[in-house]
């Protein structure tokens, strides 16, 4: 034991330099591990095995961060184009319905041809579902002045009340002070259409003064008659959808349904001669 002890460091030099040797004999042509190699991969393994799958861990979450990021990136670009195509169809819609109320104009020119016309855009409104009362964006600087007539392709809207230098205000057949002198296009009955306070709250009005004989009957159209000094003749007006008999039993009244939808006004056509005006002066 002293003779180990006192030449272990020289014992383990030539156990270094025997193993060192073994190990270049046997390079090449071993085919079995030795007991060095099995008890040197049995500490080494487990480390390389740990070392394989953090290094494996951390790869794949770089790599998933890096996708993260890439993701991101695309999502956000995506996102970008698809704001500038909602853009793009907002202004596409802009100007298709910007054409629908160019043609709806040119169609109500068209329809009234012996008249000078010019089209104007509502600007505001009273509160309340119906277009009763409104402010349109034209006025004295564009000539137009009281009792000219409003109009869309569908029908008769009413009348300008009063005019400022960049705006007017008017008044639809709906309103309880409207006044309308008409007749059935089919039977050529005369009567007045007026606005009713009951009747506004359904968009309706009402063709008074009817000869009790008249043959007006529901589904009739009613124009303006030749009676109206503001109205020009011809324009229609609704049509009627109820036949009611007045109480004394020599008149009666029909229910109207105008032709314009006094829910959704937009662009109007303004009848610029002003009938009124002219009659005063023949």
């Amino acid at each position: 034991m002293n003779f180990f002890h006192s030449y272990k460091r020289q014992i383990l030099y030539i156990v270094i330099v025997i193993l060192a040797v073994s190990a270049l004999v046997t390079a090449g042509r071993k085919r079995k591990a030795t007991v060095l190699d099995n008890t040197l991969g049995f500490v080494i393994t487990p480390a390389q095995n740990i070392v394989s799958t953090v290094s494996s861990w951390f790869g794949a979450r770089i790599s998933s961060i890096h996708d993260d990021t890439d993701l991101k990136s695309e999502n956000a670009e995506l996102k970008a184009q698809v704001e500038i195509l909602k853009s793009e169809n907002k202004r596409l819609s802009m100007y298709e319905e910007e054409n629908k109320k160019l043609s709806g104009l040119l169609n109500i020119a068209q329809k009234y041809p012996d008249y000078d016309t010019t089209g104007t855009d509502i600007i505001g409104k009273d509160p309340g579902n119906w277009y009763l009362t409104f402010t349109v964006d034209k006025g004295t600087k564009d000539a137009i002045a009281a009792n000219m007539v409003l109009t869309t392709a569908e029908g008769l809207v009413g009348r300008v009340t009063e005019s400022g230098y960049i705006y007017s205000k008017a008044q639809s057949i709906l309103d309880s002070r409207s006044s309308v002198s008409a007749m059935s296009l089919r039977t050529g009955d005369l009567g007045v259409v007026k606005g009713d306070y009951t009747l506004m709250n359904d968009g309706l009005c009402k063709m008074e003064y009817i000869d009790s004989d008249s043959e007006i009957m529901k589904g009739d159209e009613i124009v303006t008659s030749q009676l109206s000094d503001i109205y020009p003749p011809g324009i229609t007006i609704g049509y009627v959808k109820e036949i009611v008999r007045d109480d004394n039993g020599l008149t009666k009244y029909a229910v109207i349904q105008p032709a314009v939808d006094f829910k959704h006004l937009s662009t109007l056509l303004i009848i610029t001669k002003n009938f009124q005006k002219d009659e005063q002066q023949k």
